[in-house]
């Protein structure tokens, strides 16, 4: 893997050495059926070696069927899944990452994150968290939904700094706060929702900056996370979107477009917004 910000496999290196691909396939809401296991096929074929799911999403099963189907190494596809908010507790996490990876058809994920601070459970499934981690099975752990008073809580009682913080993000919702406290501790960023669902692919501003680099304004969206070292992971179960998405290491935008589109600030919750959970 490589920083190199003009390969698809750029990487972003981890706290535990390893390191992770800054564009992963999100495959949230994406159904049964043979269309999540159709979609990470697209993906990996296009040069994806990274795929997010969850629990909760109740896909699982496909992206490990997927992914065992590719003819991919094992260590060749970075998997990350996560503890859905019925599963918290110490020893209920414990069960429900066995599970997942039965579910997933592996012996390990490469990343397992806590998928909501839920308050009076959240420190105890960190916990449990740990324990997987040491057993390997887990090869890195982080959250996903924690702000930065979630995650200063964290750090004030875990023996492992999380590796990842999973967060919304878009020009239209850039939570500096949170994103500045991981990176004053080594806590990789990832943006889920990067796309805003849709809701501004036609904003004029970004549009305006997609004509100029002659891309899509999903590409646009997908590059800024790229240039602000994220690790960007856009939701498509559509070969041709899932394509596109990928295409975004043969451009930059520079730091004009980039000053443009940081000012859209707008505070755009497309999905949960965790600043509600104390």
């Amino acid at each position: 893997m490589t920083s190199d910000l003009t390969s698809i496999a750029s990487s972003l290196p981890l706290l535990t050495g390893a390191s992770i691909p800054r564009l992963g396939l999100g495959v949230w809401l994406t159904p049964g059926g043979g269309v999540t296991r159709a979609a990470v096929h697209a993906a990996l074929g296009n040069g994806y070696r990274h795929v997010d799911t969850a629990k909760v999403y109740g896909n699982e099963d496909e992206v490990g069927a997927a992914i065992r189907d590719s003819g991919l190494r094992r260590d060749e596809v970075f998997v990350t899944t996560k503890l859905w908010n019925a599963d918290q507790g110490y020893d209920a996490a414990l069960r429900a990452f066995d599970r997942s990876l039965e579910r997933l058809g592996l012996e390990y994920v490469d990343l397992y994150l806590i998928h909501w601070p839920v308050a009076g459970q959240r420190l105890e499934s960190w916990r449990a968290l740990e324990k997987v981690h040491g057993e390997a099975r887990a090869r890195a752990i982080g959250v996903s939904n924690f702000l930065r008073p979630h995650l200063e809580e964290l750090l004030g009682r875990a023996k492992v700094v999380p590796a990842v913080d999973q967060i919304e993000l878009s020009p239209f919702l850039q939570r500096r706060e949170t994103v500045a406290f991981c990176r004053e501790h080594g806590i990789v960023v990832e943006a889920y929702s990067p796309l805003t669902h849709g809701r501004r692919l036609g904003d004029p501003v970004v549009a305006t900056i997609a004509r100029s680099v002659e891309r899509s304004p999903a590409q646009v969206l997908i590059r800024w996370g790229i240039q602000h070292e994220f690790v960007v992971l856009p939701k498509s179960a559509r070969p041709e979107r899932i394509a596109e998405n990928a295409a975004v290491f043969d451009f930059e935008l520079d730091e004009g477009a980039m000053g443009r589109l940081d000012s859209l600030e707008a505070g755009l919750v497309t999905g949960w917004d965790p600043a509600t959970q104390k």
